[in-house]
């Protein structure tokens, strides 16, 4: 590689080399970091036009007074980098610091009385870079910064300052250890839902759960993903990871659903029927469940805007605030859904942006603008639908807090938004679409994995002034008593793989860890909610230390959790401050695990790259198994009436519980656990690095949600779990 390309390599945060989820050390190809720095456009296949473009960028960035954005910790003074010509260097300057509540304070500088830390020449010219001190005292939060000479305004700058850690529980901090379930909630069941788990079910799962003992409901990623496009139903891949999936909305909960109007098109279109059909398949038919919510919500948004929206009523002026608070952002996917409905409707393709017409490839396009004016109804009829998201979700949040929950909700922050989305044709600037984040070879996927997500490119976020993730964070903390960071590694690196490359031949590029993780805990104090973030597969264990002092719970898998000698750490081993739990969405259930149904599906999938590697799946999973037992039986979990012998042992409810009360007595403040596992289910939700080869994200439970709970079995599991988990308190 030339100079300036291994120059680049270093600046831009492409890892030489990283330690596998084996231990073993790997190294990254060359022609991979290339093909990296060129998704971030570097026009690395031109070395004098690439020369061009580090310079101008060098200029750009001493040209500019003052850096897009400074994160300041809590124990931190007010320092800050400023940039001047030399001729600027010794005129009297103008700081002002605006707080985030709107207040002023101004101080006079000169930047020579100031540290030089650094002097550049750009074109002829010299500019000096001092640190400047300010004796200004920052509350936590978000503030601006602008330098002024006379009365012209040099630049101004995003500053934030951040607390110590993220929020943690009272009682959680005192040694509370607590449980909860985990669920899919698309695969919720009940007697009146419309084919698919909506926040009416979530209610009712949360009362019962709180009867039973439970401390929290953790969910899926809820974000949206395509109306248009039901079928594209992964909650790992959406549109927007800022709102939510309106398919979760119990439409006879909406206003006016009651109207008459309403109800004669609900009888006239034989819409009982179709219900039926839909609760009645065993996988959540995405089609027909969309189809029949975007019709009744269309008769209700109907009803509701003649009788409140075209006057100035207080439900009028909760929408307009609503659509005020969420800003471009929700403006952007409500024209995006709409522009894509109109599309599907002329029959054009419309997955996703890369499709669009040429005039409407982007947000900020005056087609765009144009079409949002002449569609506004269809415009309003999404931003309708995403208020009453928010209005039902809150609502299942207060039904935890009154239910005693002392975490209540938890949701799932996806790692990012598919090539299509919403997210990224709003914001183009950000994402590099010709790279994709996954994963390299490991446990999990050991091909390697392709998710399909462009990376958000660090220095863009970072001239942004973090603005994007600030949001992200906010929005899916609000109402929420925790959030469970999927892939939490993304706030040091994440593992990029060129358009087009095998998963295997990516490479990782790194973020700012220090600056991200301070905005999280900034937002977690505000939102009181609790941080989990899920540390699998290939992460350095520097960074898990690191995230423990930032206040954040590890994610601890009891199948991941082996000694060298392939025993099972007993759980009052675990991390204090980690949520421990048995299985998670890419993993099989219980059931499936132990009769290795994940394994015969993997064959048939064609996931395994040849016979042997399966066969060596095989065997360790007979052996893991062994230790399993012994596991539980050495620490008198399950009865000795099951064989210590493994070769004379299947699944059972004893032997599945069994793990479950196990867990429970485990040092971890938190305990989740899967609703498929209480039900004793055993296919999969997901099969990771699959596609169309699995029906994934769509298979739903076994039982109705009323009938759970109805179950003795299970009253007893629950009752168990809070009395084991109470006994673990108090150790």
């Amino acid at each position: 590689m030339s100079e300036i390309i291994e120059d680049l390599v270093v600046s831009r945060g492409i890892e030489s080399a990283f330690v596998d989820a084996w231990g073993k050390p790997a190294t990254v190809m060359d022609d991979t970091k290339i093909k990296l720095l060129r998704a971030m456009g570097y026009k690395v296949d031109d070395a004098n036009a690439l020369e061009q473009q580090v310079e101008d960028g060098l200029a750009h960035q001493w040209m500019t007074a003052l850096n897009p954005v400074q994160v300041i910790k809590h124990d931190e003074a007010f320092i800050f980098p400023l940039r001047l010509s030399i001729e600027m260097a010794a005129q009297k300057l103008t700081l002002t610091v605006q707080f985030e509540n709107g207040d002023l304070e101004t101080r006079e500088v000169e930047a020579v009385d100031h540290q030089l830390i650094n002097v550049v020449e750009i074109e002829d010219e010299e500019f000096h870079e001092y640190a400047i001190t300010l004796d200004i005292q920052l509350p936590m939060g978000y503030h601006t910064l602008s330098v002024q000479i006379g009365d012209i305004e040099l630049a101004s700058s995003s500053i934030i300052k951040v607390p110590q850690r993220c929020f943690i529980p009272a009682e959680i901090q005192q040694g509370k250890k607590i449980w909860g379930l985990s669920i899919q909630l698309y695969c919720v069941r009940s007697r009146r839902n419309w084919g698919i788990g909506d926040f009416t079910d979530l209610q009712l799962l949360i009362k019962q759960a709180a009867l039973q003992g439970a401390d929290f409901v953790g969910l899926n990623p809820i974000h949206e993903l395509y109306p248009a496009n039901p079928d594209v139903c992964s909650p790992y891949g959406p549109s927007s990871r800022r709102w939510l999936n309106y398919l979760y909305i119990d439409v006879e909960q909406v206003p006016e659903f009651d109207n008459r109007a309403v109800k004669t098109w609900f009888e006239g279109n034989d819409v009982a029927q179709k219900l039926a059909t839909l609760r009645a398949v065993d996988y959540v038919d995405y089609e027909g469940v969309a189809a029949i919510k975007l019709a009744a919500l269309n008769e209700v948004f109907t009803q509701y805007k003649m009788k409140y929206l075209g006057k100035n009523t207080k439900q009028n002026k909760a929408f307009k605030a609503f659509i005020a608070h969420g800003g471009e952002s929700l403006q952007t996917l409500a024209v995006f859904e709409a522009l894509q409905e109109s599309l599907k409707s002329e029959g054009k393709e419309c997955w996703g942006w890369p499709v669009f017409p040429d005039e409407y490839q982007a947000y900020n396009m005056p087609s765009v603008a144009k079409f949002s004016k002449q569609y506004k109804d269809r415009v309003n009829f999404y931003l309708f639908l995403q208020w009453q998201a928010s209005l039902q979700f809150e609502a299942a949040s207060k039904t935890a807090s009154e239910a005693g929950m002392l975490i209540g909700l938890y949701r799932d922050l996806a790692v990012g938004v598919s090539e299509g989305s919403a997210e990224i044709w709003g914001n183009k600037d950000l994402y590099c679409i010709d790279a994709s984040v996954g994963a390299p070879p490991d446990i999990l996927g050991p091909l390697g994995q392709n998710w399909g997500l462009p990376p958000m490119d660090p220095i863009k976020l970072y001239e942004q002034a973090y603005k994007p993730i600030i949001d992200l964070f906010a929005s899916n903390m609000h109402a929420s008593g925790a959030l469970r960071i999927d892939h939490v590694m993304a706030l040091l690196r994440l593992w990029w793989v060129y358009r087009g490359d095998h998963a295997s031949k990516g490479g990782y590029v790194c973020y700012p860890v220090e600056d991200l993780l301070g905005i999280l805990a900034l937002e977690s104090q505000r939102n009181e909610s609790l941080v989990i973030g899920e540390d699998l597969g290939t992460v350095p264990e520097e960074i898990r230390s690191k995230l423990a002092d930032n206040g954040m719970y590890s994610y601890r898998v009891f199948f991941f959790e082996q000694a060298e000698d392939g025993g099972f750490f007993a759980p009052e081993h675990y991390p204090e401050q980690s949520m421990a739990t048995l299985t998670t969405h890419d993993m099989p259930t219980l059931s499936g695990y132990w009769h290795c149904d994940d394994l015969a599906l993997g064959r048939d999938v064609g996931l395994y790259p040849d016979a042997e590697v399966l066969a060596a799946l095989y065997d360790t999973r007979h052996e893991n198994k062994q230790h399993i037992l012994n596991t539980l039986h050495g620490h008198h979990s399950i009865s000795a009436d099951i064989s210590k012998n493994v070769s004379d042992v299947g699944m059972t409810t004893e032997l599945n519980y069994g793990m479950q009360t196990h867990m429970a007595s485990g040092s971890s403040a938190l305990l989740s656990l899967q609703l498929e596992d209480w039900l004793q289910m055993d296919k999969p939700v997901n099969i990771p690095g699959t596609f169309k080869e699995y029906p994934n994200w769509k298979r739903k439970l076994s039982r109705n949600l009323e009938d759970i709970f109805e179950d003795d079995a299970i009253v007893s599991l629950a009752k168990n779990l809070t009395s084991r988990r109470s006994d673990a308190s108090k150790t």
